[in-house]
């Protein structure tokens, strides 16, 4: 960023505690934001004034609590916690934030007085990104702020990146108006699902993904191939065949997903050893997949097509419980899923 030169105004907007210029209000032009957490005015005050002279948004919070509104408010881009609040302490809210997938990606960096090489550990279990020591250093203060800014721009255009890939996954959805809904159900579902069998977080925002982009290879099969629905010929078979492969190429590339590319290649094996691409058998095909393909099988049956009637939720689990016993899905899983639904119409 440019600094600024000769003017030091700043402009406070609808809340007293953020700090915008006057040229940024003007031209509508986004800066990188920056949040402060200290209990001490004085501090906040320092950190604003060298901030603002690097042209950055400041907000700030004089506690956890308040932090946490505002960064349900307007996530920032940066977040300068100090360790020593009344109240919840910044290296507890820092290993919040860090446990939770809204705000994981946010960089921390913690402002403390404190020297000893078990603070700094802790600030590290607790998932700080860097560290400041008080008084602050200008200097090294801008460079910090600099590095953290710039590796959240390039992580912003990853997950960019990636809502780009699962628009394209509901862009496949959309070729067939029979299928309207179908990602965002299974999305839904095999994330419940996740949490009803106690996975780990990673897991389930995997399952969510791969809802959306399990059949994202799909964009390569034809339509007249892909509302054929049923009765394909053995070469358009052939061609259907290959779109988990397809889908798993076009994710490849970002690392964030590399949970979800086992969904995407794998939700169309069976356990018996009939299922595409690889012919995978029981034990070899991955759990994520596992989960997916029978939250995947359960919305297809319970969907009308052209070709066939919906199944009420009845029919559906007793076909889905013969089908698993026959060796095309996970008997465990099955089970599971439809304690879930159970459980679900119980809360209801």
């Amino acid at each position: 960023m440019n600094l600024r030169t000769g003017q030091r105004w700043t402009t406070l907007s609808s809340k007293p505690n953020s700090y915008q210029s006057m040229g940024d209000i003007l031209t509508g032009r986004r800066k990188p934001s920056i949040l402060v957490v200290d209990d001490h005015p004085q501090n906040v005050m320092v950190m604003t004034e060298l901030l603002l002279t690097r042209g950055y948004r400041i907000t700030s919070a004089q506690d956890a609590t308040s932090a946490e509104a505002e960064i349900r408010r307007d996530p920032p881009d940066l977040i300068l916690l100090d360790v020593i609040m009344p109240g919840k302490t910044g290296y507890e809210l820092c290993r919040q934030l860090k446990d939770d997938p809204l705000t994981r990606l946010i960089p921390i960096v913690m402002i403390t007085g404190l020297s000893a090489r078990e603070d700094r550990l802790q600030g590290i279990e607790a998932g700080a990104d860097d560290f400041l020591s008080k008084p602050i250093n200008p200097e090294e203060l801008f460079a910090r702020a600099s590095s953290l800014l710039k590796l959240k721009e390039f992580t912003d255009e990853l997950e960019t990146a990636e809502s780009v890939i699962c628009t394209l996954g509901l862009s496949v959805e959309s070729r067939d108006p029979y299928t309207e809904g179908h990602c965002d159900r299974l999305a839904s579902n095999a994330a419940e699902m996740g949490r009803h069998l106690s996975l780990d977080q990673d897991s389930i925002v995997a399952l969510r993904r791969g809802g959306y982009l399990h059949d994202l290879g799909k964009i390569a099969v034809p339509d007249e191939i892909l509302k054929k629905g049923s009765n394909l010929t053995p070469a358009e078979w052939e061609i259907m065949k290959k779109h988990p492969v397809t889908g798993e190429k076009i994710c490849r590339p970002l690392k964030s997903l590399r949970l979800v590319l086992p969904i995407i290649r794998s939700h169309h094996e069976h356990s018996d050893g009939s299922g595409y691409p690889d012919g995978l058998r029981d034990g070899e095909i991955p759990l994520l997949p596992r989960i997916l393909q029978v939250v995947d099988v359960y919305d297809a049956l319970r969907t009308a097509r052209p070709y066939k009637p919906a199944l009420s939720h009845e029919q559906a689990s007793v076909t889905m419980r013969d089908e698993s016993r026959s060796g095309l899905w996970d008997q465990e899983l099955v089970r599971e899923f439809f304690r879930m639904l159970d459980k679900r119409s119980q809360v209801a």
